[in-house]
């Protein structure tokens, strides 16, 4: 199976699952994309990859005019029933993949994605798209989690999301995201970091992962290096934390960069 259909698979399958994750419904973040919103004066935003829509959510409740975009047919089934019983009217979805998204040029004032990203096909396409469905002087808005610089940390994490979800792709180093958004022809981002801490049990039942994967994530864990299992703060029942960032650029007045280093 294709990697976008595995993910759409497994995600669509747990769509209300996580529609009523407090991992993934709550956030300083909701708050922040609220207030961006608001202070943007009713905007046309995506929220690109949106899956069960949270995000969506708070940018309705900020004003703005929002789409919600997902590979999922089920988790846009989900979205599209959570706003009607929130009363946001504002707030249609269209499936689409992100490396090919299904709008003119210049739609969008904002393009949001939340917790999306590492599960993209190719990245660098899909920032061309996002640019391209962006106004001149539009927002992008990137919140995920991402890795470590240290080799040891990242490779423990790739590991670990893998083994959990077969349909994660990678979390990208912030040195690795600066250099994606310039060849893609946005500014350098502003960044914010923090920690974002995750229960074992839950974390694995989400995604309904398998026994078998859930106890060969727990023995990687238990065996990694000390230093990778200090940065995540592994606890004895495996619960740890993730590094999660949001980043926030808009399109570069160089025009030369996304174009010249395009490459499907």
């Amino acid at each position: 199976m294709k990697q976008q259909a595995l993910a759409a698979k497994r995600f669509g399958a747990a769509a209300q699952a996580y529609l009523t994750s407090s991992t993934h419904a709550t956030g300083v973040d909701l708050e922040r994309l609220t207030e961006l919103a608001r202070g943007l004066g009713q905007p046309v935003a995506l929220d690109l990859g949106s899956g069960p829509g949270h995000a969506a959510y708070a940018l309705a409740q900020g004003g703005a005019l929002v789409t919600a975009s997902d590979l999922s047919a089920e988790m846009l089934a989900v979205v599209a029933q959570e706003a009607e019983r929130r009363g946001l009217a504002s707030l249609q979805t269209r499936q689409g993949a992100a490396e090919r998204l299904p709008f003119p040029e210049a739609s969008f004032d904002l393009v949001v994605t939340r917790y999306s990203a590492h599960h993209w096909v190719y990245v660098p396409a899909a920032l061309r798209e996002v640019r391209r469905v962006l106004k001149p002087g539009g927002t992008l808005v990137i919140v995920d989690a991402v890795a470590p610089e240290a080799p040891v940390a990242d490779t423990l994490l790739q590991t670990l999301e893998l083994l959990r979800d077969p349909s994660h792709v990678r979390h990208y180093r912030l040195t690795e995201w600066a250099a994606l958004l310039e060849a893609a022809g946005f500014a350098a981002p502003k960044s914010d970091v923090w920690t974002l801490p995750l229960e074992f049990a839950s974390w694995v039942a989400r995604m309904e992962t398998s026994e078998l994967r859930a106890k060969a994530v727990r023995d990687v864990l238990a065996k990694a290096a000390e230093e990778a299992r200090r940065h995540f703060q592994v606890q004895p029942d495996g619960s740890f934390v993730l590094d999660v960032v949001w980043l926030e650029t808009t399109p570069s007045t160089d025009e030369t960069s996304a174009d010249e280093t395009s490459a499907d």
